[in-house]
């Protein structure tokens, strides 16, 4: 077990903010947080910030607005941490070495975006910067495009599976109904999704607006504490395995669709907290695409290689199949404000395990499986979250 525990925790809707800026977003969900938690700015011994920005802002320096946004924090010692769309994970595995080395007792971590205000055009050549351009400059259709050429290189390999990755959208806006902080909260049928329209147009490859998670704006935070500090707060979430794994940037030169960074940090997680796969109640999962949910069915281990459209026709991935996959709704109808994401996902686990998810509970949840990557399974983050107290 991980000495660092989940204490508290507090989300923003995603969507289009009328917060202008990620100065604001962060101060709209970090006093919630505390709240939450049962601790004061004063107890916060670091700050964690996630924010990709990569241009969607001029201002910078990001670790230093959490401060301007909350004055009480304005001379606690704050990060930024960037890493993709692994950016907010990546703010809090800083934050679990942070306590882990002593250095603290209590560690805030936000990760936060502002992506709605940038024109879509922009908002595609900003994402690509999460690829390598000096080979992936040149695909069209910006991070769409990288994964719509993973999608053709998938299907030529295992056959059209267009249909399952409808059926991956379609459940994941079913399961976004329940959640209150989504972007779109509106179910759409898998025959929608899997038909080309004007309201369903092709984007890159064979992916559709449907297989495409969504430009979103809004902020997350998480409030940890070391295991002797959690035990006289409300509630304590465990790590009970964590994992980190790279593969090279760029997709040539690897097999992009076998995802082996993701496959080492799932297994490498589940064998860190002692677990296999099969005693996970949940796992939310990095769907940027459908086609990313797709191929990590296979590197979780739910499917072998090529099988991963069996998970989807046999409902395994539903709310009431053995492993519901995004019971928040992921990041296709919750949103992908990018520097959020990750602190999100831990935090819709947390609330899972904790018994706090509302609408959105799977019944008896005890172990939460979270996966977030950046790039195409370039920075890979597994963790496996217990409920302690």
């Amino acid at each position: 077990m991980e000495r660092a525990q989940i204490v508290g925790w507090a989300h923003s809707p995603f969507g289009k903010s009328e917060l202008e800026d990620t100065e604001a977003l962060m101060a709209s969900v970090v006093p919630a947080a505390l709240e939450h938690a049962g601790v004061g700015a004063e107890d916060v011994d670091g700050i964690f910030v996630g924010v990709m920005n990569n241009g969607f802002s001029r201002q910078d320096f990001q670790g230093a607005l959490v401060g301007m946004g909350v004055p009480a924090l304005g001379r606690v010692p704050a990060v930024r941490l960037e890493n993709a769309c692994a950016t907010g994970s990546a703010a809090l595995y800083t934050a679990m070495d942070f306590i882990a080395a002593g250095r603290g007792r209590i560690a805030l971590v936000v990760g936060a975006e502002k992506m709605t205000a940038t024109p879509t055009t922009e908002v595609g050549d900003i994402l690509l910067g999460a690829s390598y351009r000096r080979q992936e400059a040149d695909v069209e259709g910006g991070f769409a495009g990288i994964f719509g050429r993973i999608a053709e290189i998938y299907f030529q390999r295992h056959g059209d599976r267009s249909e399952e990755l409808a059926m991956i959208a379609a459940k994941n806006h079913a399961n976004g109904l329940a959640n209150p902080y989504a972007h779109m909260r509106k179910a759409f049928t898998a025959e929608f999704c899997n038909t080309v329209s004007e309201r369903n147009p092709m984007v890159a490859g064979p992916l559709r607006r449907t297989d495409c998670s969504l430009i979103s704006d809004g902020a997350a935070a998480l409030v940890l504490a070391d295991a002797e500090t959690a035990q006289g707060l409300a509630r304590a979430i465990g790590i009970r395995g964590r994992a980190h794994a790279n593969e090279p940037m760029a997709m040539a030169g690897r097999d992009i669709i076998a995802f082996d960074g993701a496959r080492r940090a799932w297994a490498q997680a589940l064998a860190a907290a002692g677990v296999t796969l099969g005693d996970l109640d949940l796992a939310e999962t990095h769907d940027c695409f459908t086609i990313a949910e797709l191929l990590q069915y296979e590197a979780m281990g739910l499917a072998a290689s090529g099988q991963a459209h069996r998970v989807v026709r046999d409902g395994s991935a539903t709310r009431e199949g053995r492993l519901p996959v995004n019971p928040s709704g992921g990041l296709k109808a919750k949103g992908h404000p990018i520097g959020a994401t990750g602190v999100s996902m831990h935090a819709m686990a947390a609330m899972q395990v904790a018994g706090e998810a509302g609408a959105m509970q799977i019944p008896g949840a005890t172990l939460a499986g979270v996966f977030n990557m950046g790039g195409a399974a370039v920075a890979n983050y597994c963790s496996v979250l217990e409920r302690v107290r």
